[in-house]
């Protein structure tokens, strides 16, 4: 399986497992992962399944240093003093000691308390922490080895550059939508002349049901992707994958079907220049996921696929 090497030292496996949405079906899910040889579980408080995933790994049997777990750190509890606290009730769930690699799930605080996206007359409510705060708090978790790495998720460009100026720890990775119609290659680029490694959730694009955007077709169906395929005896989302592999980047395909978790990994293999540059033609700078409007702040304002519409 490759593999890629943070700034940490530490190694991230290329397809890891993602756990979002499905609670109930996580725990077979995710023991099915590792039975297919899946090295690299990705969940986050906000999904619900930080439990599930916790005793799909322990059934598994295999041991807990083989397996590379990231989990996140949700909007409502960016205050510095809640951030510990936090980390572990994710621990807990879990049923770890430490996790792999700790995110900031998006630059925004939401409203201190229990109430995950707490909102008042309809609308999300804030509060007014600033994210540098909240990662510096995260770099205190560092010391305790409870984490082995901290990164974020979500960040714009903008955002990005503030961070990294203001803090002590490059962020080891960041977390965010990509795939071959949302292709951001000077973003890629800019991350890693700074050390930064890029994981991509929603590897296929708008395969997911709550992108509600079908009637696109569907990304793995691009003649382009199909073609390429053929040539390896690999489908479209397997390219899907290839593409971003081939790029240095992580990625997380999802699914609860076990055919398709085996058949996900064998994403893992690299594409010629020629298959990348035909891919790069078909780059529609679309993003379908934006909670802007449900987290009450603009996310993705100076990235590729902000205010495309989709048509």
């Amino acid at each position: 399986m490759t593999r890629f090497k943070l700034n940490t030292g530490a190694e991230i496996p290329a397809i890891g497992f993602g756990t979002w949405q499905d609670e109930g079906a996580q725990k077979d899910a995710v023991l099915e992962a590792i039975k297919a040889g899946y090295r690299h579980i990705d969940t986050a408080r906000v999904y619900g399944t930080e439990k599930a995933v916790g005793d799909g790994i322990k059934e598994s049997g295999i041991a807990r240093n083989q397996i590379f777990v990231t989990t996140k750190l949700w909007n409502n509890k960016h205050h510095p003093d809640d951030v510990p606290k936090a980390l572990d009730d994710s621990l807990r769930d879990l049923q770890m000691d430490y996790v792999d690699l700790f995110l900031m799930h998006y630059p925004v605080a939401a409203k201190r308390g229990d109430d995950p996206i707490p909102k008042e007359n309809g609308k999300p409510v804030t509060e007014d922490i600033d994210y540098i705060d909240t990662y510096k708090a995260m770099e205190k978790l560092l010391n305790t080895g409870k984490v082995k790495a901290i990164g974020v998720s979500n960040f714009s460009k903008g955002q990005m550059d503030r961070l990294i100026k203001h803090v002590s720890v490059v962020p080891a990775v960041h977390q965010t939508e990509g795939h071959p119609w949302l292709q951001q290659h000077e973003f890629l680029k800019w991350h890693q002349t700074r050390g930064i490694h890029v994981t991509h959730y929603s590897p296929f694009g708008n395969l997911n049901q709550i992108y509600s955007a079908n009637h696109l077709g569907k990304l793995i169906d691009e003649p382009v992707l199909i073609e390429v395929g053929k040539k390896y005896g690999k489908t479209g989302s397997q390219v899907c994958l290839a593409w971003a592999i081939t790029m240095g980047i992580s990625v997380l395909p999802k699914s609860k079907t076990p055919h398709r978790i085996r058949d996900n990994l064998e994403g893992d293999f690299k594409l010629s220049s020629e298959d990348m540059e035909n891919i790069a033609k078909i780059d529609r700078k679309i993003r379908f996921n934006d909670s802007s409007e449900d987290m009450g702040m603009v996310f993705f304002d100076d990235l590729d696929g902000k205010g495309t519409k989709i048509p």
